[in-house]
C-alpha cells in the first residue's frame, strides 16, 4: 500500500514537470492543463486563509499569474503541488497584510465653537518629492504595455481594471461567454506581465 502511493507520487511528480517544461516552451495546452489540475487548490488555499468570496476570484487569477510566470524557478526537487500551495499561501499573507495595515486619512473633521464641522490638513511626513515622478513613470510604462498587447486582450484588461466590471458584466459587455471572458483576462495580464519585466517595471 505505502509503495503503490509513493509510485502513484512519483508518478505525479513526473507528469507535473513534463507539463511544467512543456508550459515553459510555450506550449498552451500545458498551462490549461497545469491551471485544471491547481486552481482548486490555489482556491482551497484562498478560502481557507481570506474567507472573503468577493475577492476570491481576484486572488485566485493572481496567484495563478504568479505560479506562471515563476516556472522558470521551480525546483523538481519538491513536488510542485507543494511548491504551488507557498506560493498561494505567501499571497494571501501579502492580501492581509496590505488589508490590516492602519490608514489614517489626510484630513480630519471635528465640530468648531459654532457646532459646525471643521477641517484641518495633516502633513504627509511619508512624502518625498520623486515619489509623483515615480508613480507618473510607472503609469507611463503599464499604459505603454497595455497598447502592445492584442486588441481582444487589451479590452478586457480595460474593462476590468480601468471600468471595474465584474467577470459577468465584461461577459455581458463583450457578448462573449463567461469562461472566454476569464481566459482572455488571464492570458493578457500574463502577457502583460512579461512586457511589464522587459520594461523594468516595479509595482
Amino acid at each position: 500500500m505505502v509503495k503503490a502511493m509513493a509510485d502513484a507520487e512519483q508518478q505525479q511528480h513526473t507528469e507535473d514537470y513534463a507539463l511544467v517544461q512543456r508550459a515553459i516552451e510555450g506550449d498552451q495546452r500545458a498551462y490549461t492543463e497545469l491551471q485544471k489540475q491547481y486552481a482548486p487548490l490555489i482556491r482551497r488555499v484562498i478560502r481557507k486563509m481570506l474567507r472573503n468570496p468577493d475577492i476570491e476570484e481576484d486572488v485566485l487569477q493572481d496567484v495563478l499569474l504568479k505560479v506562471f510566470t515563476s516556472l522558470k524557478r521551480y525546483a523538481p526537487t519538491h513536488p510542485f503541488a507543494a511548491w504551488v500551495y507557498r506560493i498561494a499561501s505567501n499571497h494571501c499573507i501579502d492580501v492581509l497584510r496590505k488589508r490590516q495595515l492602519p490608514t489614517q486619512s489626510l484630513e480630519r473633521f471635528y465640530a468648531g465653537e459654532d457646532r459646525e464641522t471643521q477641517r484641518y490638513e495633516i502633513p504627509d511626513s511619508s512624502y518625498r518629492p520623486d515619489e509623483q515622478l515615480q508613480r507618473k513613470e510607472r503609469h507611463q510604462l503599464l499604459h505603454k504595455a497595455i497598447e502592445q498587447l492584442p486588441e481582444h486582450y487589451r479590452r478586457v484588461i480595460y474593462l476590468r481594471h480601468f471600468e471595474e466590471l465584474e467577470y459577468q458584466e465584461i461577459a455581458e459587455r463583450l457578448q462573449l461567454p463567461l469562461g472566454t471572458v476569464k481566459a482572455q483576462l488571464f492570458r493578457a495580464r500574463a502577457q502583460l506581465y512579461r512586457l511589464l519585466k522587459k520594461q523594468g517595471f516595479s509595482s
